[in-house]
């Protein structure tokens, strides 16, 4: 973000503007405005309209964007949230007065009211013939002619408000956004999910692996933290008795910042008893399909250079067939003095610490093979290394019964049947806190009250999570979170920064943004 501190950037010619039409006794920044049509109303119930003006009137509202003057005729074109439309001003109907109003005062970014009536022009276009406008805000700073392109692309994210009210295909992806996130909401309502709110401020966090931002609150004279992941508490709710729970979610996850990470970001987790992660991938897989029907009405979608097939059902690939078909390594056909050796020439970080076969499976897995998952796929049966809250598996030892869902090489949904033996949630969680106290910032901590939570009995339990922001980047072809983010997290501009280059990226290690 541009430091909050600095000096506005307001247009000195406006302001004089401003004064000299408060002189003339012209009201400014009215309260109200009794708009009678939207633009697309007007469009809509015209669209057959001839040269002839209509014989009702219209009236209108919103932004100027272009001003064209002709002498005594002058036109513009005014938009609104539902579309944009020609004005045509003429001297003879607006009189001097107000004709010289429009004329000397009204620019681009300015919000006017028009009333009028409609025809269309000699070109074809859909018009309103003006015979009153009144200005309801005079703009300070001035629109920039072009806001679009790889040059401007921070300020953009930066400057989001302008890219608004000059990026029509960007205020789509928004309203794309907001309606996915509606038609999210509306299935799991329809299919008897409760929505519940829990704590953003926690004193322990948990529900995934990752570095939390800090607090403290002064009251209580103690340490908090934003929120990672809400799981933990959803799950005390399925303890006390709700079966079918869901909260859509801003978590906060103080790590790296790339084209599919951002510290704060949107996601649901969804909790349903009597369930396991087999039937989680199918509610997944049914959840986005629905969305992408009633967004898209078709199941093959660009995204980038390819494009993407959801036509059910997706395939489906263990952790360890997947990296025997796409890297061609057979882990468990290796002893680890070997595994060793192969990750050492695929350039794979090995710490000092030994690990073992299911932990090189993690390792090649999440370098070799994530990127080249492209169509929608589910990856299933993790190692229980990597998988604290997740059941181990019924018939694999030393694995979990989890999956995560890849698309594009970005990971957009976790699931799993949910661990509900506390001895063992608390052996694990142990486990975790020993990584922590060695060094690793992302490594949960122990929450003791859930261990208690679920000693006294929680059902057996599916779960699943879905990145809400990668989902709508994959439903709206857009390749950086930023694009699908109205605010992103930026560093602050310092005075004489510039912003037209990308902005870094941290270097450091992602988790995934929906573990």
């Amino acid at each position: 973000m541009t430091d909050p501190t600095e000096n506005t950037v307001f247009d000195q010619t406006r302001i004089d503007k401003i004064t000299a039409l408060r002189e003339k006794g012209v009201a400014m920044f009215p309260p109200v405005y009794e708009r009678k049509d939207t633009i697309s109303e007007v469009r809509t119930k015209y669209a057959e309209i001839t040269h002839d003006k209509s014989e009702e009137s219209v009236t209108v509202a919103g932004r100027i964007y272009i001003v064209r003057k002709h002498g005594k005729t002058i036109f513009a074109d005014l938009g609104d949230e539902s579309g944009r439309i020609q004005l045509y001003i003429r001297k003879n109907d607006l009189g001097d007065e107000q004709f010289d109003l429009f004329n000397q005062y009204i620019e681009r970014g300015d919000i006017i009211g028009v009333t009028g009536h409609v025809f269309r022009t000699k070109l074809g276009e859909i018009t309103i013939w003006v015979d009153s406008f009144v200005l309801l805000t005079k703009a300070v700073c001035s629109l920039p002619e072009k806001f679009h392109g790889l040059k401007d692309v921070e300020k953009r994210y930066r400057q989001r408000y302008v890219d608004l009210i000059v990026n029509d295909e960007n205020r789509q992806t928004f309203r794309n956004r907001s309606r996915i996130i509606s038609l999210l909401r509306r299935y799991l309502d329809d299919n008897g999910f409760l929505e519940f709110e829990t704590p953003i401020l926690q004193p322990v966090y948990g529900g995934a692996n990752a570095r939390p931002f800090t607090t403290y609150h002064n009251f209580l004279d103690q340490k908090l933290f934003l929120r990672i992941a809400p799981e933990l508490y959803l799950k005390r709710l399925v303890v006390g008795g709700f079966e079918k729970v869901f909260e859509i979610s801003r978590n906060f996850r103080n790590e790296g910042v790339d084209a599919d990470h951002n510290p704060e970001f949107t996601m649901v987790e969804i909790y349903w008893v009597y369930r396991d992660f087999s039937d989680m991938m199918a509610l997944c897989e049914n959840i986005v399909c629905s969305i992408i029907d009633q967004v898209h009405g078709k199941y093959e979608l660009p995204f980038g250079e390819t494009t993407l097939n959801f036509t059910a059902p997706w395939k489906k690939l263990s952790m360890e067939d997947a990296v025997k078909e796409m890297a061609g390594i057979d882990i468990f056909a290796h002893p680890v003095e070997v595994l060793k050796k192969l990750a050492h020439e695929h350039k794979i970080e090995d710490p000092d610490k030994t690990r073992n076969q299911r932990e090189y499976l993690i390792a090649f897995f999440e370098a070799l093979v994530e990127e080249k998952l492209i169509q929608p796929t589910f990856i299933y049966d993790y190692p229980v290394e990597n998988s604290p809250l997740a059941k181990r598996h019924r018939t694999k030892e030393g694995f979990t019964e989890r999956f995560e869902l890849f698309i594009a090489g970005m990971e957009v949904g976790n699931g799993f049947s949910e661990l509900n033996d506390p001895v063992d949630q608390k052996e694990r969680f142990e486990a975790q806190d020993e990584k922590r106290r060695l060094g690793d910032v992302e490594a949960q901590m122990i929450d003791y009250d859930f261990i208690n939570a679920i000693g006294y009995g929680m059902p057996p339990t599916g779960g699943v999570g879905i990145g809400i922001d990668r989902l709508v980047m994959l439903l709206t072809n857009n390749n950086s979170i930023k694009e699908v983010i109205l605010f992103p997290s930026m560093k602050t501009l310092k005075a004489g920064e510039g912003d037209d280059e990308e902005e870094a990226e941290d270097p450091s290690p992602k988790k995934e943004g929906t573990e």
